[in-house]
Formats: C-alpha cells, sequence, structure tokens
C-alpha cells in the first residue's frame, strides 16, 4: 500500500524526513527497483544484479569482475554473487585475463545474449511506464540533475561512491 504525502520544505535548519533529498531519492530508487525486480524475478529468473551484470556485459562486451563494480556501482560481494548466479545458468562465461592471472573476464554467452534481448523490451517499457507522465524536456533535465547528483557524491566520498 502507498502512502501519498505532501512534500513541502520545512523551516531552514529543520531536518523533516520527507522533505530530505538523500532519503527521497532512496524511497523512489527502491520503489522503482522493487517494481521491476518482481518482473524479472518472476518472468526471468533474475534479480537486479544480474540484470545490470548482463546489460554491462551487453553494451561493453567482456569485462573484469572489478570493471563491472566500477561500471555499476555495486559492491564487489553483490557483483561476485550475481556473477555466479548467472553463471550456474549459463547466461556467462568466464574467460582468463590475458594481462592479469588472478582476474576472469565475464561476457555474455549465445543464451544470454538471448535472454538479454528478450528482457530489454519489457525494462524500456517499464521505463516509458514510469516517465509518461513527464515531458521530454524534464526527463532531459532530470537524468541531467541525476548525473550532477551522482557526481557530487563521489566527490565529497573523494571518488570512492
Amino acid at each position: 500500500m502507498s502512502i501519498r504525502r505532501q512534500f513541502s520544505d520545512p523551516p531552514p535548519g529543520e531536518l523533516k524526513l520527507d522533505a530530505y533529498l538523500p532519503y527521497r531519492l532512496s524511497v523512489a530508487s527502491n520503489a522503482v527497483s522493487q517494481l521491476i525486480a518482481r518482473a524479472y524475478e518472476d518472468r526471468f529468473g533474475l534479480s537486479i544484479p544480474q540484470w545490470r551484470v548482463m546489460c554491462v556485459l551487453a553494451e561493453d562486451g567482456g569485462l573484469t569482475q572489478g570493471a563491472v563494480v566500477s561500471r555499476t556501482g555495486m559492491d564487489k560481494v553483490t557483483v561476485s554473487r550475481a556473477a555466479q548466479g548467472l553463471s550456474t545458468r549459463r547466461l556467462i562465461g568466464r574467460s582468463d585475463h590475458h594481462a592479469d592471472g588472478r582476474s576472469h573476464v565475464l561476457a555474455l554467452t549465445a543464451q544470454g545474449a538471448q535472454l538479454h534481448a528478450e528482457v530489454a523490451p519489457l525494462a524500456l517499457a517499464y521505463e516509458a511506464a514510469l516517465i509518461s507522465g513527464l515531458s521530454p524536456d524534464e526527463v532531459g533535465l532530470l537524468k541531467r540533475l541525476l548525473g550532477r547528483l551522482q557526481n557530487a557524491a563521489d566527490a565529497l566520498s573523494g571518488g570512492k561512491a
């Protein structure tokens, strides 16, 4: 059940959770992730981290787990578990890294690429439904603002997001 609240700015210097931007971003992100996670899990047996790993590999080709961590912002353990689950299902393969014998390169298998091609239209449909109430200019502004917030968070954390 969803609770609708009026969001107004509190007096300066007063913290009100519903007006606190980091909280609002987290709640919105969780709501979107949970909606999409249910669809991916129910229809395709994929978790959100597994889907993110698949998308990165579909876009960038073979990558090390470290590169996937950097690209997605997920932690090492989450990426490792997602990769293990995808590997078990034979959706990704692992090969030796040519320059680092301790590392492996992850890549989609043909079966993984086929599943990605099946899921991607659903992901785009969810995105379209989520932004249907926004104008193209508002969508562009939202993407730019989110990018700026992410850059600011990276800078404040010393680049260790």
